[in-house]
């Protein structure tokens, strides 16, 4: 079995966002990568793969999140 993968490579075990080939096209992530960094402290961009749905889903999920807090805190806390 032949391998692609260059053990030799010194930014090997750093970041994905360190490296110097990530930022050097300048283009901007997407969400699934921008997740896929989140979820993985920064070790892997392509950990949800290329469909954009998984992006989609976590971004709304947390602004629900965020707006039931929110609205938690407005119609609730003078209740006390």
């Amino acid at each position: 079995m032949k391998t692609d993968l260059d053990f030799s490579n010194r930014y090997l075990l750093d970041s994905v966002v360190f490296r110097p080939d990530f930022n050097a096209t300048g283009e901007t992530i997407n969400l699934n990568q921008a997740w896929s960094l989140f979820f993985t402290a920064g070790r892997e961009d392509k950990a949800l793969g290329f469909n954009a749905e998984a992006g989609r889903f976590f971004t709304n999920a947390l602004l629900a999140v965020t707006a039931v807090g929110v609205l938690w805190g407005v119609f609730f806390s003078s209740t006390i």
